[in-house]
C-alpha cells in the first residue's frame, strides 16, 4: 500500500501535464514524483514494462498508465465536478478534441521543441534524469536522453521540408483558439472538459513552457496563454458549468474545420492500413501487442506534402469518440453528428469500420 496517489512524471512531459492539470482541477490529493533515471529503473520499467510517463500508483498499489485511462479511473472514483459533458454534442466534441490534441498536435509540439528550443530542453532533460550531477554532467546526459525524442521528428512528419507548413498551421490554430478564449474561459463554458485537458498537454508542456514557443504564444495568442494559466491553477476547482442547451460555440468551428482538413484524411488512411495489417496478420500473433507504427504514408499540411508513420494509437483514441457517437440513437445522434458534418467531417460521422482495439498490460492489442 502507498500513502496516496503518486504521479510519476515531469514538467517537460506532454501527457504528465494533462493528468496534473486534471488532478488539480478535481482537487484530488496526490504527490508528484520526478521521473529520474532511478525511477525509470526501479519503478516504471519493472511495473509497466517500457519507459513511459505519466504513471500513477494508487493507494492500493495498482498501476495506471496512459493519460486518458488515468483520468477515466479517477472520474469513476471522484465523480464530483465531472469533466465529461452530459450533452451529446459537447461530449462528442470534447472527445474529438482530446483525441486530436493527444495525437495530432504532437507534430507542432515536437517541431517547435526540437527546432526552436533544443538547447534549453536538453538542459531540462539533464536536470530531470540526473539531478545529482553538475551542469556539465547534466548536459551530457541531456544530450543522450534527447536523441530518441529529437530523432522521432521524421516519423511524425516534421522535417525541414514540412517545417514552414507546420508553423503556418500551428500559428493559424493559435489565432483560432485565441478568438475562442477571448469569449469563453474554456472550450465549452466556465469549466474545463476532457477536451481542455487534452489540449493543455501540448500547449503547456511544449508550447507555453518552452521559452521560444512561450514567447510566440504570449505575443500572438495572449488569450490562449491566459487559458493555459487558468488550467495550471484553476480558479474554481470542481466548479464552473458547461454551456446551457448543449451548445458548442461557433468560435470552435474553425478548429473543427482544421481537424477535418488536416487529421481526418490521415485517420482514414490509417484505418485502411490497419485493416490490411490485421487481415495479413499471422493467427499465431493473436493476443500479442500491436506495432506502434505500420510503415509510412503521405500526408498534406498547408499545401506541403510529407511522409509520416502510420500510428495505430490514433485509432484507439478515435475509437473513444466513435463509440460515444455510435451509442446515440435517432435525433440525438443526428444532432451530435452535426458537430462533425458542419465542419466538413461527414466522413468522420460515417467512419469506415476497423477492428476494435484495447489496452492490456499497458500495450495496444486487438480486443
Amino acid at each position: 500500500m502507498t500513502q496516496g496517489y503518486e504521479l510519476y512524471g515531469a514538467e517537460v512531459s506532454y501527457f504528465t501535464g494533462k493528468v496534473r492539470a486534471y488532478l488539480r482541477y478535481k482537487r484530488i490529493p496526490f504527490s508528484e514524483v520526478l521521473a529520474t533515471r532511478e525511477v525509470y529503473r526501479d519503478i516504471i520499467m519493472p511495473r509497466v514494462g517500457w519507459p513511459v510517463i505519466p504513471v500513477v500508483v494508487t493507494p492500493e498499489d495498482d498501476i495506471w498508465q496512459d493519460s486518458s485511462e488515468i483520468i477515466d479511473h479517477f472520474e469513476a472514483r471522484f465523480p464530483e465536478g465531472p469533466v465529461y459533458p452530459q450533452g451529446p454534442r459537447q461530449r462528442l466534441a470534447a472527445l474529438l478534441i482530446e483525441a486530436w490534441a493527444d495525437e495530432w498536435l504532437k507534430i507542432p509540439a515536437m517541431h517547435y521543441r526540437w527546432t526552436k528550443n533544443r538547447d534549453w530542453v536538453i538542459g531540462e532533460f539533464g536536470k530531470l534524469s540526473r539531478p545529482d550531477l553538475d551542469a556539465a554532467g547534466q548536459r551530457e546526459i541531456g544530450e543522450q536522453t534527447a536523441r530518441p525524442f529529437a530523432g522521432a521528428l521524421p516519423a511524425l512528419g516534421a522535417t525541414p521540408e514540412t517545417g514552414p507548413a507546420i508553423e503556418k498551421s500551428y500559428e493559424g490554430l493559435l489565432g483560432e483558439l485565441d478568438a475562442h478564449f477571448a469569449a469563453h474561459d474554456y472550450l465549452f463554458g466556465s469549466k474545463p472538459s476532457i477536451g481542455d485537458f487534452g489540449l493543455y498537454g501540448p500547449l503547456y508542456a511544449h508550447q507555453y513552457r518552452d521559452p521560444a514557443s512561450g514567447e510566440l504564444m504570449k505575443r500572438i495568442a495572449p488569450h490562449v496563454a491566459r487559458w493555459v494559466e487558468r488550467m495550471s491553477k484553476p480558479p474554481t476547482p470542481k466548479g464552473g458549468a458547461f454551456l446551457a442547451h448543449d451548445e458548442v460555440p461557433a468560435t470552435l468551428k474553425p478548429v473543427f474545420e482544421r481537424i477535418m482538413r488536416e487529421w481526418l484524411p490521415v485517420l482514414i488512411a490509417t484505418a485502411a492500413a490497419f485493416n490490411a495489417h490485421v487481415a495479413a496478420r499471422d493467427p499465431a500473433d493473436a493476443g500479442k501487442p500491436l506495432p506502434r507504427a505500420l510503415g509510412m504514408h503521405a500526408f498534406t499540411l498547408e499545401g506541403a506534402t510529407g511522409q509520416r508513420a502510420i500510428f495505430t494509437f490514433d485509432l484507439w483514441m478515435l475509437q473513444r469518440a466513435l463509440d460515444f457517437l455510435r451509442s446515440l440513437e435517432g435525433e440525438t445522434r443526428e444532432k451530435a453528428a452535426l458537430v462533425l458534418k458542419e465542419a466538413g467531417g461527414e466522413r468522420l460521422a460515417e467512419f469506415p469500420a476497423f477492428p476494435r482495439l484495447a489496452r492490456r498490460h499497458f500495450q495496444l492489442v486487438l480486443e
